[in-house]
């Protein structure tokens, strides 16, 4: 299993690659692990998605202020 550290990390990897299809893109991966019954690999996916949202909340919280 990933740590929080490396799942972030690959969140900000995602978001620099795919811009505000981040979310999007992490999910159709796991979806697809998921299907090819890979249920720790989706686990994992559904973590760097979380994370994408969770990054994305913060940065337009940033833009607010």
């Amino acid at each position: 299993m990933l740590s929080n550290f490396e799942i972030y990390r690959s969140a900000a990897i995602m978001l620099k690659r795919h811009g505000k299809y981040a979310a999007s893109e992490a999910s159709a991966r796991a979806d697809l692990l998921f299907e090819r019954g890979d249920v720790e690999g989706w686990e994992v996916g559904m973590r760097i998605m979380d994370a994408i949202r969770q990054l994305e909340g913060e940065a337009s919280k940033d833009e607010i202020h």
